[in-house]
């Protein structure tokens, strides 16, 4: 079944994307079959506006809110803050509140970085003698770097621009290639177009320098060397004395010699650190790649946070990941809600805000693994699920708590049972 689609439609639409927004639209409602109310919450843009939508990506029909809570409790390097989380799934907001209390007693979060610089690959082929060529490439380092900053001199007018060029040759099912490095400061930008366009320029004095052929240029999103780093001590006492403290140890454990539960793991730091890069505009798919690719830079996939235990018998986490975000550029300069999440942290660089993420992504995982090594994941987290099963069962109003009230006491959060209780008290 195909559900109201008309199969005599094709997807084939020739100029779509040179049509305005409420024609697509109603391409796409004749295609699909949507009604009139589909239609209108389609074209519900909010806050964002359907002009700026469409001048952020291609093809605007609409636009899709998620959910901006904010985190609360967070005292960071002596200074306290408040933090926008933009999430569909429950209890995460509530969960690193939870997180940054527990952390209060013993001083909050400290935080420090590496800096803001980027990494812009250039992929050579076809060299002969890769290895003296990489040297041929690096002797003439200086001038690659000053072809890469006449690019941006805003950028190099703020002190930073192409700082240095490395090379490496690598083994590759295609023969060997050498891949030319450019570090860039981005400063307050995440840096991908800049560091993209001087990839570009660069390339014909790297083909001339090496005698092969560039191919791809573009950024990595593995930053090593930008790189956030986040430390709290977590009291005994605070997460429910020592039992607590030896049970959150052996779950860190498992999660460090498991890489199943690593994912896991790594996922619920992922849930603070995300929610606050979508609330501030920043890209949440390079966020996620370089997070998962430093937590595999071993050979084996870890944990990205570390626990200990210290000389008191309290607990210490640290988070040390690449967080390339920015404050200038993109849909953080765009998105009206994305300014005022930024203005909200009260950050005042690109590095701050990457630190004050990854001080969430500590208490976030300070959050999960109590809940899990105690009381287990499901008890809190189920209590805000089963609104969400409630309002899809159709409940409105104050029939949405008292329906997830009742599943979670009988522990039946299910959709069915959602529906018979709405049926029941409806009855009444």
């Amino acid at each position: 079944m195909f559900h109201g689609q008309n199969m005599s439609r094709s997807s084939e639409i020739s100029g779509f994307y040179k049509l305005p927004p409420d024609e697509r639209l109603r391409r796409v409602k004749e295609f699909a079959g949507l009604t009139d109310d589909e239609t209108s919450l389609l074209k519900s843009t909010g806050s964002l506006g359907i002009q700026t939508a469409d001048r952020m990506i291609e093809n605007v029909v609409g636009a899709i809110p998620i959910p901006l809570g904010i985190a609360t409790n967070f005292l960071i390097n002596g200074k306290e803050h408040l933090i926008p989380m933009a999430i569909e799934e429950p209890s995460v907001v509530a969960a690193a509140s939870n997180g940054a209390k527990m952390a209060r007693p013993k001083g909050g979060f400290k935080t420090s970085s590496t800096g803001s610089v980027m990494i812009g690959q250039i992929q050579v082929v076809g060299i002969v003698d890769p290895n003296a060529a990489r040297l041929d490439l690096l002797s003439q380092k200086e001038l690659v770097l000053k072809k890469a900053n006449d690019q941006d001199p805003v950028l190099i007018s703020l002190g930073g621009g192409a700082k240095d060029l490395r090379a490496r040759v690598i083994d590759t099912p295609r023969g060997q290639m050498l891949i030319a490095e450019l570090f860039v400061d981005c400063k307050d930008a995440m840096g991908a177009n800049a560091v993209n366009t001087m990839a570009e320029a660069v390339a014909p004095l790297v083909e001339e320098m090496t005698g092969g052929r560039v191919l791809l240029r573009i950024i990595s999103n593995l930053a090593t060397e930008r790189l956030m780093r986040a430390k709290a001590t977590f009291s005994k006492d605070a997460l429910g004395g020592a039992d607590v403290v030896d049970a959150i140890l052996d779950a860190y454990a498992f999660a460090y010699s498991d890489t199943y539960r690593a994912s896991t793991h790594n996922k619920g730091i992922m849930n603070g650190v995300n929610a606050v890069v979508l609330a501030t505009g920043n890209d949440t798919r390079a966020i996620e790649a370089g997070a998962h690719a430093y937590a595999a830079r071993s050979g084996q996939y870890r944990p990205l946070t570390c626990w200990e235990k210290d000389g008191n018998g309290d607990l210490v986490g640290t988070l040390e990941m690449p967080l390339a975000v920015g404050l200038v550029g993109g849909a953080t300069a765009t998105h009206p809600i994305a300014r005022i999440s930024v203005k909200i942290l009260g950050v005042k660089s690109a590095t701050e805000l990457g630190e004050v993420i990854c001080a969430v992504g500590l208490a976030q995982n300070l959050a999960a693994l109590r809940a899990l090594a105690t009381e287990g994941i499901q008890r809190g987290h189920m209590g805000l699920h089963a609104r969400n099963v409630a309002i899809a069962a159709g409940a409105n109003g104050d029939l949405i708590d008292r329906i997830a009230a009742k599943m979670v006491e009988e522990r039946r959060v299910r959709l069915d049972r959602a529906k018979e209780l709405l049926q029941q008290l409806e009855a009444k």
